[in-house]
């Protein structure tokens, strides 16, 4: 089953750094999955994220306010 990521963040470079990080894993991977950005503020809100960028999996928020390692990424879309 396809997952659906989804990367809360306005577009900073920490946000792109982590879209990166987060293309690279699946791409390597072969992982199917979806990536997609939200960049508009209340959209980014309804997570109840405060600190992007953030990082959400089929719904979950995984990650916030920080970028993560390959490793760590791949562990959570495992």
């Amino acid at each position: 089953m396809s997952k659906v990521i989804k990367i809360l963040g306005t577009g900073c470079p920490k946000c792109q750094s982590l879209t990166s990080v987060v293309k690279e894993v699946v791409n390597e991977n072969n992982i199917d999955a979806t990536i997609e950005k939200v960049e508009d503020i209340m959209d980014i809100m309804k997570y109840n994220v405060m600190s992007t960028p953030a990082l959400v999996i089929d719904d979950v928020v995984t990650i916030k306010g920080r970028i993560p390692s390959k490793d760590e990424v791949l562990a959570l879309l495992n």
